[in-house]
């Protein structure tokens, strides 16, 4: 598979990453052990050398299992963690980014991860009661011990980005962004590309909507925390189908499917985008890196835009408690 580079630091990465989360967090089951292990290591076959985990996935269990499938190939990957988030007795309580939280939970990241440096360390949500300069702040003094190789923000501001980056080089901006989800086009993106920093988009594939999998009849399990969010109501699922049926028929025509054309998408806006889908199934693993095949024409693209212009996506992406963690 061909790389990326994400920032002007010298990381550098498969064009398409794996997202974690949902082996064992969010999207209702949690794989098995061996499953997960097995697919984690499927990617790393397939070429993908970029894989994406979090202390709040699980919690904790999700950076456990990603540190054990891939301790045989630590040397050949890059693993990317974040921090943010504070737990009591194992509940979550709130964000927390203070300089000593921060060093707390990377020593936690690095035990449960078994690696002696993390790679890329994301910080998970904005803090509003800790100055940013002040988090990028102990991030570079991480990276100075030899604990952090790059420095990430998620879901932060261009305002936020630059106070960061001024302090220590932001490598890469971890945010949502989608064909059904494009916000970051007018509120990141151009200062991403003038301060040289690499954008990975999470949900791809719209939670698993762009797919073409889901419809309004669909049922999650209990434990999916897609059965909260506003944009997946019956309803807006519905409303919704027109952006699917408009994959379906560009991806006829390029002989791909729906996925494959929404993650080709965000590949042809910038080369310095790396998606980061996640799966359960291996062969929607060999679908999704199948996609960095695809070639999506100048034209291609136009067509696509003017299509999107007459669609218009139903349904808030969050839920109000997680659109108040978003730095705006």
């Amino acid at each position: 598979m061909e790389t990326r580079k994400l920032g002007n630091q010298g990381l550098e990465v498969s064009a398409l990453g794996l997202g974690c989360m949902g082996l064992n967090s969010s999207y209702g089951h949690a794989l098995e052990k061996k499953e997960a292990i097995a697919l984690i290591r499927a990617a790393v076959e397939k070429g993908i050398t970029f894989f994406d985990t979090a202390q709040v996935y699980g919690p904790f269990t999700n950076e456990e299992l990603v540190g054990e499938a891939l301790a045989p190939f630590r040397n050949k990957v890059v693993i990317a963690t974040k921090f943010g988030y504070n737990y009591v007795n194992g509940a979550f309580s709130g964000l927390n980014s203070q300089p000593s939280s921060i060093r707390k939970t990377v020593e936690a990241s690095l035990k449960r991860l078994h690696v002696d440096v993390i790679d890329l360390l994301y910080q998970h949500r904005v803090d509003p009661t800790v100055p940013i300069e002040e988090v990028a702040g102990t991030v570079k003094e991480l990276i100075q011990e030899g604990k952090v190789k790059f420095f990430g923000l998620s879901e932060a501001s261009a305002a936020t980005i630059r106070r960061a980056h001024a302090v220590q080089p932001v490598s890469a901006l971890q945010s949502e962004y989608s064909l059904w989800w494009r916000e970051p086009e007018t509120k990141t993106l151009s200062t991403l590309e003038a301060l040289g920093i690499g954008f990975v988009p999470y949900s791809p594939l719209g939670k698993g909507f762009l797919t073409g999998k889901i419809d309004e009849t669909t049922s999650f399990e209990p434990s999916d925390f897609r059965t909260t969010v506003p944009r997946f109501s019956s309803e807006n699922r519905a409303a919704n189908k027109q952006l699917v049926d408009l994959l379906e028929v560009i991806a006829t025509s390029k002989q791909a499917t729906p996925a494959q054309i929404a993650l080709a998408w965000l590949l042809a806006q910038k080369p310095w985008i790396v998606p980061i889908p996640g799966t359960k199934q291996l062969h929607r693993l060999e679908e999704n890196c199948s996609a960095v095949a695809v070639e999506l024409t100048k034209t291609d693209l136009a067509e696509i835009e003017t299509a999107l212009s007459r669609i218009t996506i139903q349904g808030r992406r969050n839920t109000e408690a997680s659109q108040r963690m978003i730095d705006e």
